[in-house]
């Protein structure tokens, strides 16, 4: 008898006997990060594998990492232009562990579910297509046709278009992902949520309001050559570790960088070059020359400080404000007109701090500021970075070598998936390319983003959930509520290279279709074929895996979406349309060529050594804003404040992870081995709710619609500020209401979760 889906696990609980905390590192890589990075690649796969694995990586013609979207250097790259994480995420896709039907005949859902994201990524790559039919408590394999026909029957089932939601991860590539919405509109919808909605949407909607723009604006020769580089809510040691070396290139150029972030951070207080004798050796290059430690979302008020501090000081660009930008009067009235002690209280910070970190961008002029999810996942979020471009504004550090505007992205093609489409309110302009391109009338009306997705399928809106990538129910706020979400779907497909904890919280009938990996020869007809990324600072470029396939049976992410396409579009569109884009990728980009703006001649483009950059009308400072301005912005200054008694949560990676995928039970810079389910708190905090260090201890969650519980966690001290803390996600995922999201751009507010802490209840003793 199966079991009842909301019993499944969604959040496994962990033996927290074997937990161990030691004292926090002091700098990232070294030697350590050297041995980290072969043992995955040779423990996980054979070594000659591993070899020819590790010597394409990030070369210009091998294949881009799947893990973050670092840029790669433009010149001279090094025979190993790869992170600890980037090996990490190749030994996870090169492995020699197998998902295969045998497999999935041993294990039912109930026993998947029942282990740790760990085990599960463990169990290797994915060979064949698989199914899970209505009752049915085992995946069982399913060729690709009837697959093909399978989902193509759901979607033409459908009462309406809108019944359908094609979410995209960031690994996804250009064709891909220029395909996979091509087939959602020609289906008639832009439900096209991705994983932007839940990272740095709040940067783009920001960024597009300020300077017409949303996306960075400046290049690694100009992080190499800042005056000054303010890095705030981002760290890079773990989340994109390819930064430190360019980080350590900007101090020995003389470039001061400050850090402001909550928590002592390994990889902003130093690097070992593991490339480097002296890193080798255990000499580190420091890094952050100024470390500040902010409240929990006072980010905002410390750059009004420095703001305020601007103007009073008059260090401001008067001619760059004057030429162009707008709204500056008002806005240096209210800096002006603001309280100090307000500004203290509200970023934690003395108001010493906040001017010394002004008047050092004044002093060094061309000032960089990079960002990640420590900015964007706060209800304030879009104004919170309105702040950042406010004082880039006043110092004329937009445009100029050097100096500009730095969201630094996650996932390895995120920008590049949304260039190619992937958004649920893409412009009119793009839509008529597409109409043109196509000869078919395309949806007009906004699609769902992530969160309303959510919402949708548990309000019955959707019957059909597919997703080219990612593993939608981790990386989503609110776990047991989006379970149950996604339970209510007649279908739920998944475009995958590993098993993961969304596969196994289904709809009615379920789809896992197993796609080629970055790293792995792609033919087509016996031709090879490449695909194309864009990187955090907008350069596209050619990837080629060059590896022999998991499995005979495995077909590209492309080839995947049009054999779907075919499928579900028969009757409407030209099947030979489809059968043509899987055969050769060259004739995607030909349309994307022309539908896509700036990406004229992309086959060319993308086959010169490196690729090319995309334009940045920001960084030439001209402005595509509705007065043709940079745009001051003007608001009151705001943080998140709980309840006395309570704490403000963040959630975090550990080192061992790269976004949703657990790679080991670790997180070497901060202290912690062999467990996850920990929450990190001020010492004194510890002391005032009378709890001891490691003790087991319940949280619990506050908003509008009630409480959530996360039990069985070790509290461990950390330096941080009083009534922060901080855990990994996905586990504490199930604490962050769907409810409270970033005003403006609907960011889950992963950073801003009100909690209690409390003794763990006594747990029954298993029978």
């Amino acid at each position: 008898m199966p079991l009842p889906p909301e019993s499944l696990a969604l959040t496994p609980s962990e033996d927290p006997s074997g937990l161990q905390a030691g004292k926090p590192s002091h700098a990232a890589a070294g030697t350590v990060a050297v041995v980290s990075s072969f043992s995955h690649l040779l423990t996980r796969t054979g070594p000659l594998r591993a070899v020819r694995g590790m010597v394409g990586l990030n070369q210009k013609e091998g294949f881009d990492c799947p893990s973050c979207a670092w840029p790669d250097p433009e010149g001279h790259r090094s025979a190993f232009e790869f992170c600890e994480n980037g090996a990490k995420a190749l030994a996870s896709e090169i492995t020699s562990s197998r998902a295969d039907p045998a497999f999935f005949s041993r294990y039912s859902i109930a026993e998947l579910a029942a282990e740790s994201d760990y085990w599960l990524d463990q169990r290797g790559r994915l060979t064949q297509p698989m199914v899970l039919r209505p009752g049915s408590t085992h995946y069982e394999a399913i060729s690709w046709e009837t697959a093909f026909e399978l989902a193509a029957a759901e979607w033409k089932a459908m009462p309406s278009p809108d019944h359908a939601v094609f979410y995209t991860s960031g690994r996804a590539s250009n064709e891909a992902a220029f395909v996979w919405q091509l087939l959602a509109r020609q289906l008639g919808t832009n439900n096209l949520p991705d994983c932007s909605n839940m990272c740095h949407e709040s940067s783009g909607l920001a960024m597009k309001e300020a300077v017409g723009v949303g996306k960075g604006t400046v290049t690694l020769d100009d992080l190499h050559h800042a005056g000054m580089i303010l890095l705030i809510g981002q760290n890079p040691g773990t989340n994109h570790p390819r930064m430190l070396s360019a980080l350590q290139t900007a101090v020995r150029h003389g470039g001061h960088v400050v850090a402001v972030n909550p928590l002592r951070e390994a990889g902003l207080l130093g690097f070992m070059h593991p490339q480097e004798v002296a890193g080798v050796l255990g000499k580190a290059t420091p890094l952050a020359a100024d470390y500040l430690q902010p409240k929990l979302n006072g980010d905002m008020a410390l750059l009004r400080g420095m703001a305020k501090t601007l103007v009073e000081d008059n260090t401001i660009d008067h001619d760059f404000i004057t030429a162009h930008t707008t709204g500056f009067e008002l806005y240096a009235d209210s800096v002006r007109r603001q309280d100090w002690e307000e500004l203290e209280r509200l970023s934690g910070l003395p108001r010493e701090a906040m001017q010394r970190t002004a008047r050092a961008a004044a002093e060094r002029k061309n000032l960089i500021t990079c960002w990640a999810m420590g900015l964007t996942q706060h209800r304030n979020a879009v104004a919170t970075i309105r702040e950042v471009i406010n004082v880039h504004l006043l110092l004329g550090a937009i445009g100029k070598p050097g100096a500009g505007l730095c969201p630094v992205r996650g996932h390895s093609n995120v920008q590049g998936d949304r260039t190619m489409g992937i958004f649920e309110k893409m412009p009119d302009s793009f839509l008529d390319s597409l109409e043109q391109e196509y000869s078919f009338q395309a949806p007009r009306v906004h699609g769902y983003d992530t969160v309303a997705s959510i919402r949708a399928m548990h309000d019955g809106k959707v019957r059909v959930f597919a997703a080219l990538g990612g593993n939608f129910l981790q990386a989503s706020p609110d776990t047991e509520y989006t379970a149950e979400a996604l339970r209510r779907c007649a279908l739920t497909l998944h475009i995958a290279t590993k098993l993961n904890r969304s596969h196994l919280v289904t709809g009615r009938t379920a789809l896992l279709l197993p796609c080629l990996g970055r790293s792995e020869e792609d033919l087509r007809q016996g031709v090879p074929q490449f695909v194309t990324v864009e990187d955090s600072m907008s350069m596209v470029h050619a990837s080629r895996g060059p590896l022999k396939p998991a499995s005979p049976h495995l077909q590209s992410e492309t080839a995947i979406v049009c054999g779907l396409a075919s499928a579900a579009l028969s009757g409407k569109t030209d099947p030979a349309l489809w059968q043509d884009y899987s055969n050769n990728y060259d004739h995607i980009r030909e349309s994307i060529s022309r539908v896509v703006p700036d990406c004229t001649d992309y086959n060319e483009r993308v086959r010169q050594p490196g690729g090319f950059r995309m334009p940045n009308e920001a960084g030439r400072r001209v402005w595509g804003t509705p007065s043709g301005r940079a745009e001051f912005h003007t608001g009151p200054v705001t943080a998140f404040s709980v309840a006395p008694g309570r704490f403000v949560l963040q959630t975090f990676r550990s080192h061992d992870q790269f976004n949703t995928t657990i790679y080991g039970l670790n997180d070497r810079y901060r202290g912690i081995g062999n467990g996850r389910r920990v929450i990190f708190m001020n010492p004194d905090d510890l002391k005032k709710q009378g709890l001891k260090p490691m003790q087991l201890v319940d949280i619990t969650s506050y908003w509008s619609d009630g409480t959530r519980h996360a039990d069985g966690f070790q509290a461990v001290p950390y330096e941080m500020p009083s009534g922060n803390c901080a855990a990994y996600y996905p586990e504490a995922n199930v604490l962050v209401p769907l409810g409270s999201s970033a005003e403006g751009s609907g960011t889950p507010t992963s950073k801003s979760v009100e909690v209690s802490i409390a003794p763990a209840a006594p747990r029954k003793s298993p029978a």
